[in-house]
C-alpha cells in the first residue's frame, strides 16, 4: 500500500483523523480517515484501503504531533477494539464529543441550542461496571482467551489487563483464562458478561456464563471455588435471555443504588443498565433538575426500562407513567416501584413506542413533563406524536421535554422535528462522557414549548 503525509482537521465518529489529499491543483481532494491520528498533527500514513469517495489510511509516524497527544495507559491499545481515544488528553475528548453534538444538531436538525450545558464527565478509569468479554480457544496464543475483540476483526485481543475495568475485573481476566480452560466444555463458552452492582453496602461482583452444553459436575465445583476464591456471584445461561438464572451462591444483592434518591434498582446480569454507574448517578440528578417537577405534575418515562429515571422521578412526581416495549421490564419496573415503596405513584405500561401516532398520545392523557430515552434509533415516532398536535390538543403538548441521547444523529433529528413544529425551542444540550476513551457520544437535551 502506498503512503501519504496528511494534515488532520478532525476526528470522525470512530475516533479516527479525517483530513484530505491534495488535488494536483493544491486544492482539498478525497477523503481519508486515519487510525490513531489527531486534529491538528500532520501524518505520515499508510493506505489500508481505497474507495470512489474516501480511504482509510493509518498512521506509522508523526511529523508533527499534537499537544492534546498522551500515552495510553493500555499496553492493548490500538490492537484492542475497545477504546479508540487513549491517546487523545481526556479533556479534549469531551470538547471533541461536545463539538460532535453541536454540528450533529445543526447540519442534521438545523437548530442550535441557546445553551450549552456543563458536560458530566468523569472517572476515566476503572469506570466499566458492565462489560461483555468474548471467549475462545487458540492453541497458537497459548490457549484460552478472555478479552474484547480486535478493532474491525472477529478475533479476540491477547488482553492481560484492562484499565477502563474495574481493578478487580482487570486482576481477573488471567484466572478466567485459567478457569475457562480447565473446564469439560471450555470450546462450547463463547463469552463472559461482567455486571457489577452497588448497594449501602459496597460493591457486588456478577459473572454470566454463556454455555452451549451442559456442566460437569467437576465443571460446577471449579466454578464454585472460583467465586469464593475471587469474591463473585456465577449466572448460567444456556439458550436465550430467559435462560440466564443464578447458580452459585445463593444470596443475590445484584443492584444498584442511588442514594440522593434512596432508590434501590435490582438487576440481572443480562439486563441493560448504564456501564458508567457514577455517571448515571449524575445524569439522573441533572435529567430530574432540568425537568423542574413539581409536587402534582403528571411525569412519563418513554423508554423506561427498569426504571432508572421513573422511580427517582416518582419522589417528586403526583404521577409517573413509565412506558416500554417489553412486557419483562415493565414487569420488573413494577416490583422495583414495590420495593422502594413508590406503587402508588408509579403505572408502568408496555407499548411498541416506534410505533406510537398522535392519537395514541392523546389517549395516553396530558403531561406536564417527559423524559425520552430511547436507544440508537431515537425517538422519531413520539417526536412526531407530538409535534404534529394541533392547537386544540395543545394541552397535550408537555410543558418540558429532556431528551437523553446515545446517539447524537437521531437526536438531531427529533431535535428537528420538535422545533420545527414550531410549537418547542431547543433551551439547552451538552454531552455525557458515559464511555471514555471511545467514541461513543452520549448528550441530553431540553426542550421548552412556546406557547
Amino acid at each position: 500500500m502506498s503512503a501519504h503525509i496528511i494534515s488532520i482537521k478532525a476526528l470522525d465518529a470512530e475516533g479516527r483523523g479525517v483530513g484530505y489529499l491534495s488535488n494536483e491543483d493544491g486544492t482539498p481532494g478525497k477523503v481519508v480517515f486515519v487510525e490513531d491520528a489527531l486534529p491538528g498533527e500532520t501524518v505520515r500514513c499508510e493506505i489500508l484501503k481505497r474507495k470512489s469517495k474516501w480511504e482509510l489510511a493509518k498512521a506509522v509516524s508523526l511529523i508533527h504531533e499534537s499537544a492534546m497527544r498522551v500515552r495510553p495507559a493500555c499496553p492493548s491499545f490500538g490492537i484492542c477494539g475497545g477504546c479508540s481515544m487513549q491517546h487523545l488528553e481526556p479533556a479534549a475528548q469531551v470538547a471533541i464529543k461536545q463539538r460532535v453534538l453541536e454540528d450533529n444538531l445543526w447540519h442534521i436538525g438545523r437548530v442550535r441550542p441557546e445553551r450549552i450545558l456543563r458536560p458530566i464527565h468523569g472517572p476515566y478509569w476503572g469506570y466499566r461496571f458492565r462489560a461483555r468479554l468474548s471467549v475462545n480457544y487458540v492453541p497458537k496464543k497459548g490457549g484460552i482467551l478472555v478479552g474484547f475483540r480486535e478493532k474491525q476483526s472477529r478475533y479476540i485481543a491477547d488482553m492481560k489487563q484492562c484499565p477502563v475495568l474495574p481493578a478487580h475485573i482487570s486482576d481477573m481476566l488471567v484466572p478466567l483464562r485459567e478457569l475457562i480452560g480447565s473446564l469439560s466444555i471450555f470450546r462450547q463458552i463463547p463469552q463472559i458478561e461482567v455486571a457489577i452492582g452497588n448497594d449501602k453496602n459496597g460493591i457486588v461482583t456478577a459473572l454470566l456464563l454463556r454455555i452451549m452444553a451442559p456442566l460437569t459436575a467437576a465443571d460446577e465445583q471449579a466454578l464454585k471455588d472460583f467465586a469464593d476464591k475471587h469474591h463473585v456471584q456465577w449466572w448460567l445461561q444456556s439458550k436465550g435471555p430467559d435462560t440466564i438464572k443464578r447458580f452459585y451462591p445463593d444470596e443475590n444483592r445484584l443492584q444498584y443504588w442511588l442514594p440522593e434518591f434512596d432508590v434501590e434498582m435490582p438487576f440481572k446480569p443480562g439486563d441493560f443498565t448504564q456501564v458508567n454507574y457514577r455517571i448515571n448517578q449524575v445524569l439522573v440528578s441533572r435529567a430530574i433538575r432540568l425537568l423542574g417537577i413539581e409536587v402534582g405534575h403528571r411525569v412519563a418515562d418513554l423508554f423506561c426500562g427498569l426504571g432508572n429515571f421513573s422511580l427517582p422521578m416518582a419522589r417528586f412526581a403526583g404521577e409517573l407513567v413509565g412506558i416500554e416495549g417489553s412486557d419483562t421490564l415493565t414487569q420488573r419496573a413494577r416490583e422495583a416501584a414495590i420495593r422502594n415503596g413508590l406503587q402508588d405513584k408509579t403505572r408502568f405500561e408496555t407499548r411498541n413506542l416506534f410505533e406510537m401516532t398522535e392519537t395514541d398520545w392523546v389517549a395516553l392523557g396530558a403531561f406536564d413533563r417527559v423524559l425520552i430515552d430511547p436507544p440508537r434509533d431515537g425517538a422519531a415516532s413520539v417526536c412526531q406524536s407530538i409535534a404534529a398536535l394541533d392547537d386544540e390538543h395543545r394541552r397535550f403538548r408537555p410543558e418540558r421535554i429532556v431528551y437523553v441521547s446515545c446517539n447524537p444523529s437521531t437526536l438531531a433529528r427529533d431535535a428537528g422535528i420538535l422545533t420545527g413544529s414550531g410549537h418547542y425551542r431547543l433551551m439547552a444540550a451538552g454531552v455525557v462522557n458515559m464511555f471514555p476513551h471511545t467514541s461513543h457520544v452520549e448528550s441530553m437535551a431540553v426542550f421548552e414549548r412556546k406557547d
